[in-house]
């Protein structure tokens, strides 16, 4: 109703407009040399509008007629835009239905139709994978990737291929490319953790390494890979202050302390690695500029003061007071350690030592011998340096097992 009274309103003031002119009167002269042309006001506007409406209709016509090429490229994408919607649902549906060839065909189809869009190549490279074509699908990901908008999909494609082939050195490269893409990543951290130890960069373990993870070997493992002394300094310093049980990051922070004439230090440094894990290798290191028997009782005194009644303390003094022709002390020793139930195969073997130099090869000794002999089979075996993931034994710790070729899990024990 509104639009009725609209036009008609419109139609109002057209007529009285047309009928103000026509009341206007008038001629409208033109001169051109000898040439008249003289129309009246009404016929001069009525072919003005005439001629303006031919204007207007030959602009339009011209303006159909340039714009026809690009009317008619954007419906025919439109129907290929559909073409290939269609073509990519039932390439979805094929992948998702276990059929890797009919859904490789159907992207085919559907990239000729759409062109090379990040979607389409990604769904390119997981028909390709599904399929089994690892070149292919590499060919897709390395598109995406040299894309500035989908790099990073293109990158970690690329990380999966290189992890399941095991190419560790390419995978840690394309790990730090797309780091670079995208900062922060937290399955990409992972993943560079992961490859990090896979390639034995102890150095960037170290720095990726999860809070929880024992920080000590690591930084250990990058001290002995560095070639720059004071950044190896760094890290055996980092390795004992993160865990000063660990027994080779103490030694190694200390004899790097001693070869810089800091002997008291050094000294120190083994002490505290005593106190917090008590290691034959700790105390060798401890004792090894005293020649003197005696003095080297007097100062494995001074090393195990703050823990004195530990098994290993014990084991420690006995060895070296039986060394010093102390047997009494040596048997003091050795006995508090069998009462206290803590006792190895070492002590065992140790009071076996201990009979002969007290019997020499009497008829004591050897029924001492047999008794000692019986009690070092039933006792637990003395600690080593091994392997948590095959149980390979070693004879000094190393990052990593030389039987499985695991790394971070050569432990003592």
């Amino acid at each position: 109703m509104r639009r009725a009274i609209k036009l008609l309103l419109i139609c109002l003031v057209v007529v009285g407009i047309a009928w103000g002119l026509m009341r206007l009167g008038g001629v409208v002269e033109v001169r051109v040399g000898d040439t008249f042309i003289g129309l009246s006001l009404p016929v001069m506007l009525i072919l003005l509008l005439v001629l303006f409406t031919v204007v207007h209709l030959l602009l339009v016509a011209w303006r159909a007629l340039v714009n026809w090429p690009a009317r008619a490229r954007a419906r025919r994408e439109a129907r290929n835009r559909e073409k290939g919607e269609a073509a990519l649902t039932r390439a979805l549906v094929s992948m998702a239905a276990g059929a890797p060839e009919a859904a490789r065909g159907e992207v085919l189809r559907a990239r000729r139709l759409m062109g090379d869009s990040p979607q389409l190549l990604l769904m390119t490279a997981e028909a390709e994978r599904m399929a089994g074509q690892d070149a292919a699908a590499a060919e897709a990901f390395q598109a995406l990737a040299q894309r500035e908008d989908s790099r990073f999909i293109g990158l970690r494609g690329l990380l999966r291929q290189a992890i399941q082939r095991q190419d560790w050195p390419a995978a840690q490269q394309l790990a730090r490319e797309a780091e670079a893409a995208r900062p922060g990543t937290a399955w990409l951290r992972e993943e560079r953790a992961v490859l990090a130890l896979r390639t034995h960069d102890w150095r960037e373990a170290l720095t990726l390494a999860p809070a929880d993870t024992p920080k000590a070997p690591l930084a250990l493992a990058a001290a002995e890979q560095e070639p720059e002394p004071a950044r190896a300094a760094d890290f055996e310093k980092q390795a004992f202050q993160a865990d000063p049980g660990f027994a080779p990051a103490a030694i190694a922070h200390a004899a790097r302390l001693a070869a810089g004439g800091s002997a008291r230090k050094a000294r120190t440094v083994l002490e505290q690695g005593w106190r917090a894990g008590p290691h034959p290798d700790i105390a060798k290191a401890y004792l090894e500029a005293e020649n003197d028997s005696l003095g080297r009782v007097k100062l494995a005194e001074t090393l195990v003061a703050e823990n004195r009644t530990h098994p290993e303390s014990r084991l420690l003094l006995a060895r070296l007071a039986l060394a010093a022709g102390l047997t009494g002390r040596a048997r003091s020793e050795l006995e508090a350690l069998v009462g206290s139930g803590d006792a190895d195969a070492r002590a065992y073997l140790l009071l076996v030592d201990l009979e002969q130099a007290e019997h020499g090869e009497g008829p004591v000794f050897r029924a001492a011998e047999a008794k000692w002999l019986r009690a070092a089979t039933s006792a637990r075996p003395e600690p080593r340096w091994r392997c948590g993931h095959c149980g390979k034994t070693h004879s000094s710790w190393k990052p990593l097992c030389e039987h499985c070729g695991t790394a971070g899990r050569i432990a003592w024990g």
